[in-house]
C-alpha cells in the first residue's frame, strides 16, 4: 500500500470517456506497466519478509506485496503467541500462484533455512531467546526454537525442583542456548541460566545480612533421606536431619511436607560457599528441661524401643527422651546374649529406671528389675542336699555350667559327674541342651554360684568296691585303651583299672592288646583316689614260682617257722629243755 501512494495519476486521462465505455484510446500497456510497479518482484523459493494483515484461529494472513496475500497456518507461529497484525515475518515462497491462484507461503521453511546461523549467533552472544516447549522426552522436554528442535533438561527448567513437567508443555517461554553440537545437529537451551545471574545476586544480598540464630520463614522445597532443603526466598538452606526434632528421624517426610511453610533457625553459614545450616528442633524447649521433675531411680517408666544395637536397646520414653537398657539388664540370666533376642525396634516396653543424670541428659534402664531377684532367697529354693533338674548350657575343661532357671546357673565339676568314669572333658558325658539330674553341694550367694553335683545322687560304690577288688584277687577284665604308660582295664561294676606296660606281658612273652579279654591281679586298692592297679602278668609268674617244687615237698609256711623256732631254741637251750622239744616235735609230725 506505501508503493501506491507513491504513484500519480495519469494527468491527460479521460476519466468520462472511461465512464461512456469511448477510451479506447487507453494505453493498455502502459496501464499494465503501471500496476506491475506496485507489485514487489519475488521469485519462488526465496526468503523474505511479510507483513502480518490478520491472525485467526486456523491461519494467518501475511502480505508480500504480491499479485494476491498468502495464508500461512497459525500452528507455524506457536512459538510466538503474541503475534498479532502489523508484525514482520519472514516467509518462504513455496508457489507464487497454485491451481486456485493463491500464493503459497510457509513462515516455518523460512524460520529453518537461516535457524543454525541464528542458534549459532545466541549462543555466541549469549542472547535470550524465545521457544516453544512441544512434548515431554526422556529426561526434559523437546522446545522449538527458530524451527529446530532443542533439548531442555529437566535440571535446566528453573532452580527449584520440577515435580509435574506436563504444565509447561505447550509454553512459550525464553531460553538460553548453552551448548551446541554441530557435528549431531544437538542444541541444548536453558530457563535456569536465565534466573540464576539475578537470584546469585538475590542471594549475595541475603546471604551478607544473615546472623545465626536468626529466625526466619521457609518454604519447604525439597526432601532427601539425610535433610530438608528450605528456600529462604532466592537462597536454599539445609535442615539435617538431626536438627528436624529432639527425637529420633528416621524419615524426613514424617515431619514435613513439600511447599509446606515454617519456621527455621540459622545454626550457620559458610558465605563464600554459600551454605546456610538450618534448624527447627532449635525452636521448641529440650525435651530433658520439660522432663516430669518427680521422676526418679526406681520408677517404672514405658516407652518404645527406637534403636537396637548387640550391646543395648535405646527406648525413647517421651519425645527425644531415651534411657539405654543394656543387654546386662534385660534378664537375670548370666549367659552371654543379644539384645535382639529380647527387642526389636518398635516395640513398647517397660522398665525402671536405674540411673538419671539430668545434667548430661543420661538415663539407663532395666526391666529384668521388673521380676524378683532369683538369687534372693536361694537358699530357701535350693537349699544344699536338695536335688533339681537342670539344663546344659555350656562345657570348660573343669566342668559343665547348667542352668536351674532363668538367673540361677551352677557348676558340676568334672570330678563329680560320676563314680566310676574317668571323664576326660565334660562333653564326653552328656550334650549341650540336654536334661540332667543334680544335687546341690554348696551355695556362694555373694558371688551367685553354686556347686552341683552328679554323681552324688547315688551311694558311692567304692564303699562296696572296697570289699570286692581287695589286694590279691583276681578279675577278669577287658583291656579298653592302650596308652603310652599303659592300658586302662574296663573290670565289672563300670569300675576301671590301670595296668602297668610290664604287667601286660602274656605268658607267651607278647603284650595285651586292645580289645582282649584276660584275668588280672588286684596289686593296689586306693578308695580315696579311686585307683585299682591290676596285673596280668602275675596271674601265672607266681603260679609258676609255686610249682618249682613237687607238691609233696611243699611246706606249710607255718611248719617252716615252727622249725626255725625249734633251730633257734635248740642253739640257745640246754639239755634241760628237751621235754620241751619233744612236745614241738610231736606237734609237728602230727600237723605232717
Amino acid at each position: 500500500m506505501e508503493n501506491l501512494k507513491n504513484i500519480a495519476p495519469l494527468a491527460d486521462f479521460d476519466w468520462a470517456a472511461f465512464e461512456a465505455g469511448t477510451a479506447a484510446d487507453v494505453n493498455v500497456a502502459e496501464a499494465q506497466a503501471a500496476y506491475e510497479e506496485t507489485l514487489n518482484h519475488v521469485h519462488e523459493h526465496e526468503v523474505t519478509d511479510g507483513t502480518v494483515i490478520s491472525v485467526g484461529k486456523r491461519e494467518v494472513v501475511v502480505r508480500i506485496g504480491s499479485k494476491s496475500d498468502g495464508i500461512i497456518p497459525v500452528s507455524e507461529f506457536r512459538y510466538n503467541p503474541e503475534l498479532a497484525a502489523g508484525d514482520t515475518v519472514e516467509v518462504y515462497i513455496e508457489n507464487l500462484e497454485d491451481k486456485k491462484g493463491q500464493l503459497i507461503l510457509s513462515h516455518k521453511k523460512a524460520r529453518a533455512s537461516k535457524s543454525w546461523e541464528r542458534v549459532n549467533a545466541a549462543l555466541e552472544n549469549k542472547e535470550i531467546i524465545k521457544g516453544y516447549i512441544k512434548c515431554r522426552t526422556k529426561g526434559g522436554m523437546i522446545v522449538d526454537v527458530f524451527g529446530i528442535e532443542a533439548f531442555l533438561p529437566g535440571s535446566q527448567i528453573d532452580v527449584k525442583p520440577i515435580r509435574d513437567y506436563d504444565v509447561f508443555v505447550g509454553k512459550t517461554m525464553e531460553f538460553q542456548v548453552v551448548k551446541i553440537n554441530q557435528e549431531y545437529k544437538n542444541v541444548v537451551v536453558s530457563h535456569k541460566a536465565l534466573i540464576e545471574a539475578e537470584l546469585e545476586a538475590q542471594k549475595q544480598e541475603i546471604i551478607s545480612k544473615l546472623e545465626k540464630g536468626q529466625v526466619l520463614e521457609g518454604t519447604v522445597k525439597n526432601i532427601t533421606s539425610y535433610g530438608v532443603f528450605i528456600d529462604l526466598g532466592g537462597v536454599d538452606g539445609l535442615v539435617h536431619i538431626t536438627d528436624l526434632s529432639w527425637g529420633r528421624v528416621d524419615d524426613p517426610k514424617k515431619i514435613v511436607e513439600l511447599d509446606q511453610k515454617l519456621n527455621v533457625v540459622i545454626l550457620d553459614f559458610d558465605e563464600e560457599k554459600k551454605r546456610i545450616a538450618l534448624g527447627i528442633k532449635q525452636l521448641a524447649p529440650h525435651p530433658w528441661d520439660a522432663l516430669d521433675a518427680d521422676l526418679k531411680v526406681g520408677d517404672k517408666v514405658k516407652g518404645k524401643v527406637v534403636v537396637m544395637a548387640d550391646y543395648g536397646a535405646f527406648v525413647e520414653i517421651a519425645p527425644g527422651v531415651e534411657g539405654l537398657i543394656h543387654v546386662s539388664e534385660m534378664s537375670w540370666s548370666q549367659h552371654l546374649r543379644l539384645a535382639t533376642d529380647f527387642f526389636h525396634v518398635g516395640d513398647e516396653v517397660e522398665a525402671v529406671i536405674l540411673t538419671l543424670d539430668r545434667a548430661d541428659r543420661k538415663m539407663s534402664l532395666g526391666i529384668k528389675q521388673l521380676k524378683e531377684d532369683p538369687w534372693k532367697d536361694i537358699e530357701v529354693k535350693y537349699p544344699v542336699g536338695s536335688q533339681h533338674t537342670a539344663k546344659v548350657r555350656n562345657f570348660t575343661n573343669f566342668g559343665v555350667f547348667v542352668e536351674l532357671e532363668e538367673g540361677v546357673d551352677g557348676l558340676i565339676h568334672i570330678s563329680d559327674l560320676s563314680w566310676t568314669k574317668k571323664v576326660k572333658h565334660p562333653s564326653e558325658f552328656c550334650q549341650k541342651d540336654e536334661m540332667i539330674e543334680v544335687k546341690v553341694l554348696d551355695i556362694d550367694k555373694d558371688n551367685r554360684r553354686l556347686s552341683l553335683g552328679h554323681k552324688q545322687l547315688e551311694a558311692n560304690p567304692w564303699d562296696e568296691f572296697e570289699g570286692i577288688y581287695t589286694e590279691g584277687s583276681v578279675h577278669q577284665g577287658t583291656v579298653a585303651e592302650v596308652l603310652e604308660k599303659g592300658a586302662v582295664i574296663a573290670l565289672a561294676n563300670d569300675v576301671e583299672g590301670f595296668c602297668t606296660p610290664k604287667n601286660l606281658v602274656k605268658a607267651d612273652g607278647s603284650k595285651a592288646a586292645q580289645g582282649e579279654v584276660l584275668d588280672f591281679k588286684v596289686l593296689e586298692f586306693n578308695k580315696d583316689s579311686k585307683r585299682i592297679l591290676l596285673s596280668h602278668t602275675r596271674t601265672f609268674q607266681e603260679d609258676a614260682k609255686v610249682e618249682r617244687k613237687p607238691r609233696a615237698e611243699r611246706k606249710p609256711r607255718a611248719a617252716k617257722e615252727e622249725t626255725a623256732t625249734i633251730q633257734n631254741v635248740a642253739a640257745t637251750n640246754s639239755l634241760g629243755d628237751l621235754d620241751a622239744l619233744a612236745a614241738l616235735k610231736a606237734k609237728m609230725e602230727q600237723g605232717e
